[in-house]
């Protein structure tokens, strides 16, 4: 697994509350998986703590995550 520059630098300093373990579980357990257009991947999974769907941005190569926060519109 690898993290592209945006998520290191933006996503984890403006997203504080989500914990990088829950991305973890997003990536190796998700609830839901759907491929964009553009050929990434979204991956969602229920966040018990947090009450809310965790959406997690994967590139082409479904091993770079790129963007990750609380998907407040998913309905599964």
């Amino acid at each position: 697994m690898k993290f592209t520059p945006y998520f290191q630098n933006e996503v984890l300093k403006k997203r504080p509350e989500i914990q990088l373990e829950w991305i973890l579980q997003t990536y190796h357990f998700p609830d839901y998986k759907e491929i964009q257009e553009d050929g990434r991947i979204r991956l969602w999974k229920w966040i018990d703590p947090s009450r809310k769907y965790l959406r997690v941005i994967l590139l082409e190569d479904e091993m770079t995550i790129h963007n990750a926060f609380f998907d407040r519109g998913f309905k599964p």
